[in-house]
């Protein structure tokens, strides 16, 4: 910290001499000229001058130097990036690097489902002089992917409204978290006269499977059922028996007679069963529960015909929700109504896109 008896100029800075420099922050640029060799930036703006530093300002012709009074009630910007930052950053989210020009960057620390407490995100960017952007709510990330940024705006910010950003971060119990997605061992039944008897070929499997896999997770059996709720109910049961944490059925969704998957499932003896969502594709999907008694609670899924077809439907979205641990009902299934409509992009890019980010 400068001492503040030191000349103060017209520009709200102080000169101050070389070698009483050691912690004072730099006010500008200064420049750095080797003739034939070198002409730019030596040290920007903002930099904290460390006794190494002194020799080199020497070098360079500098007596003095014009330098920002950081006051007690003030923060340089690098310090007030490090304390906004540990107070947004929950758990699976960590700091990259150190803060440049008053900026630190946030990435995941590991793979998972990106929230975001979009509440506390806009009461701490309502300060002022501080702020924080991230990515969309509900985005798939990976290990070491950037997924938000923090820095105080002046170079000298007040304390006050940096204590005021750490203060509604740490009551919201962080503002990024990255959430881990479990591993799940599915069980898989694909429904339906045609493909059962072999009049169709069977577009399910492949799809389901991709998509288990590419979450982590294994296949511990997949079966061919006709439109008969007694023979998808056996094999149900057949898939828990054999470890399935996660049951996945599809086909036999909608309302006609013969279309009796959501039957089978009620037999089964699942609860908190929700039927229809605000997404397209999507809009005939199934979620229920099974809890019995010696296991944990073991979410069902019911996909609709558009699985086979659409590149994204319910399915992405809501998998990566269920594999996080949340209880998926009427309510989750509603708000996915805002952002719920995917546009059938001719090059699909999800995550990197707005569908099932609305809510």
């Amino acid at each position: 910290m400068c001492d503040p008896s030191h000349e103060t100029t017209n520009h709200g800075t102080t000169k101050i001499p070389v070698q009483e420099s050691i912690g004072a922050v730099l006010a500008h640029d200064i420049t750095e000229i080797r003739p034939g060799e070198f002409k730019g930036r030596a040290f920007k703006k903002g930099h904290i001058v460390r006794e190494e530093d002194v020799s080199y300002f020497r070098r360079l012709g500098k007596d003095n130097l014009f330098a920002l009074y950081i006051a007690e009630d003030e923060m340089h910007e690098d310090d007030a990036a490090f304390a906004l930052a540990n107070a947004i950053i929950g758990e699976g989210a960590a700091i990259k690097g150190e803060p440049e020009e008053g900026k630190i960057n946030i990435i995941a620390s590991r793979d998972g489902f990106l929230k975001i407490n979009k509440d506390a995100l806009f009461a701490l960017n309502m300060l002022g002089d501080v702020m924080c952007a991230t990515l969309h709510n509900n985005t798939l990330v990976r290990k070491g992917q950037l997924v938000g940024g923090t820095r105080a705006i002046p170079l000298i910010v007040k304390k006050d409204i940096v204590q005021t950003a750490v203060s509604i971060g740490e009551k919201a119990g962080k503002i990024i978290h990255v959430r881990e997605i479990r591993k799940p061992k599915a069980g898989i039944v694909i429904t339906g006269n045609e493909v059962y008897y072999g009049r169709i070929k069977d577009a399910f499997a492949p799809v389901i499977t991709s998509k288990i896999h590419a979450v982590g997770g294994e296949i511990v059996g997949l079966y061919y059922a006709p439109d008969d709720e007694s023979f998808i109910q056996a094999r149900l049961k057949e898939l828990i028996n054999a470890g399935a944490d996660l049951l996945i059925i599809t086909g036999g969704m909608s309302v006609d007679p013969d279309d009796v998957t959501r039957f089978a499932i009620k037999n089964l003896g699942a609860t908190d069963i929700t039927y229809g969502s605000a997404v397209l594709p999507g809009a005939m999907f199934l979620v229920a529960y099974l809890d019995p008694d010696d296991r944990p609670s073991i979410p069902i899924m019911g996909i609709p015909a558009c699985g086979m077809y659409a590149k994204r439907t319910i399915f992405d979205l809501i998998l990566p929700r269920v594999l996080t641990g949340k209880r998926i009902g009427r309510k989750e299934l509603a708000k996915l109504g805002h952002g719920g409509l995917c546009m059938n992009c001719e090059a699909c890019n999800y995550p990197v896109c707005p569908f099932g980010k609305g809510d």
